[in-house]
């Protein structure tokens, strides 16, 4: 893809989201090989729309856009369910293989100090394994987790970033 940046040169940041992002997430998340390595189907617009709708009217929900030289490249979220602060992010397949992934939720980890983190990750998608690896996560020992009853359909790995709690810092 021409214009694209390298890693060496990639100034990746996070910003909140504009309404003008939405068609772009949209975007990313039909493509057929995020949806297969994510073990995620993709949603119809409407229902799409309705989701972010959703996210961006709750509080409690902590989301940005990432930007790689001012290009948005994806998002990342985290939210509370059943007790627990989860992260979950999507980039775009233009942007894979660059480091944008761990760049943006580095960047996020400096934002969201509140720990424990988890994340949930299809068993088969070993790059955001990587991804949460390089950013300190850790695989949850189910031995010594309490863990939600696994999806029937995905299997999914448990991920788990730290004991501190902290505080969200305004985001750049």
């Amino acid at each position: 893809m021409v214009g694209r940046p390298t890693p060496r040169d990639a100034r990746v940041r996070l910003r909140n989201v504009l309404e003008g992002d939405l068609p772009l997430f949209f975007e990313h998340q039909r493509e057929p090989e995020a949806n297969r390595m994510a073990s995620f189907p993709a949603r119809n617009r409407d229902a799409f729309m309705a989701h972010w709708s959703r996210i961006l009217a709750d509080p409690g929900v902590l989301v940005q856009t990432i930007l790689v030289n001012e290009q948005v490249a994806g998002n990342i979220v985290s939210w509370e369910s059943e007790g627990r602060r989860l992260v979950g992010y999507w980039i775009g397949q233009a942007w894979w293989g660059q480091g944008v992934a761990s760049a943006g939720l580095a960047a996020f980890l400096k934002w969201v100090r509140i720990r424990p983190l988890y994340a949930y990750v299809a068993k088969e998608n070993i790059g955001s394994i990587r991804v949460l690896e390089k950013c300190g996560f850790a695989r949850c020992n189910e031995a010594t987790e309490t863990l939600p009853p696994p999806d029937d359909e995905v299997q999914e790995l448990v991920f788990k970033l730290g004991a501190i709690e902290g505080r969200v810092m305004n985001a750049s």
